[in-house]
């Protein structure tokens, strides 16, 4: 996901007005562009906006898991601003504090590729008076809870019969890290080699908190705190006994590799630092 620096957006009220690039064009002259617009039409609608934060990733597509082509605002908050020329409904939110948006904005300046609206210094969603374009449609959940847990147990024997190694450096076949990120990575379907355990716990594009209770099989437990070497995350896959006293549940861990057993991370008399969270993927 895109990572701001400020741990919360700013919320002062804010009226920020675009200075349209095309001389002549008022903002809200801009909204009629249609869908589709010819390269010409999105050219005339470029307007210049101010980005907050730090280390904010631009990416090739509008897609927050495509590959980055750059980053903007690397050397303090608010000092770079950005052109955009059209924005894309993606239907994959990203949230960065209280903010939250949908879109992502193609810019052409000060780099080419596309930024999600949240980096952008105003209090919408997405930005004003630039067309939506045509665009990947909203991704729908394409991850069932069974599928995940059958791609996880294709690792138990991935090795010639035997489960996958574990390796925060090392890769497999399919090219996903061969670490407990990597690994739930590879179950999700998520581009590979995978993103790391606190991004599965801080992009809200992937997981959302939920309660103990409220565990079902494919949903997971992480320990996002500490270094690579203490955080973790875990498949659960279904409750061991009427009392929720224990889990069963696949993991990649060190010393071991892939793994189906019973654990108790994040329940009452167990490690505490775990944490329920739900892909998004499933839909519910």
């Amino acid at each position: 996901m895109e990572l701001g620096g400020a741990t919360a957006r700013r919320t002062l009220l804010r009226r920020v007005v675009p200075a349209v690039v095309a001389a002549g064009l008022a903002t809200g002259g801009l909204a009629g562009v249609a869908r589709g617009a010819a390269p010409e039409a999105r050219k005339a609608a470029a307007a210049d906006f101010p980005t907050w934060g730090t280390r904010w990733v631009v990416h090739t597509t509008a897609d927050t898991h495509s590959p980055a082509v750059g980053t903007i605002d690397t050397t303090g908050p608010g000092r770079d601003r950005i052109t955009a020329d059209y924005q894309v409904d993606t239907g994959r939110r990203v949230c960065e504090g209280s903010a939250c948006s949908t879109f992502m904005a193609h810019l052409t300046r000060p780099v080419s590729g596309f930024l999600t609206a949240v980096a952008v210094d105003i209090p919408q969603d997405r930005l004003p008076g630039i067309p939506v374009q045509g665009g990947p449609p909203p991704q729908q959940p394409g991850t069932s809870r069974q599928e995940m847990l059958a791609r996880a147990a294709t690792w138990m024997t991935a090795d010639n019969g035997a489960q996958v190694p574990y390796g925060q450096d090392r890769f497999w076949k399919d090219g996903y890290r061969q670490d407990c990120s990597g690994y739930v990575s590879m179950t999700l379907e998520l581009p590979a080699p995978g993103t790391n355990t606190v991004g599965l716990a801080t992009d809200h594009s992937l997981t959302r908190p939920i309660s103990l209770g409220a565990l079902r099989g494919g949903d997971l437990l992480i320990d996002a705190m500490g270094d690579n070497n203490s955080r973790h995350v875990v498949i659960f896959e279904k409750w061991n006994n009427p009392a929720h006293s224990s889990y069963t549940a696949f993991e990649q861990r060190g010393g071991h590799g892939t793994d189906h057993r019973s654990l108790t991370y994040g329940l009452p008399g167990g490690d505490s630092a775990f944490k329920p969270y739900r892909p998004v993927a499933f839909g519910d």
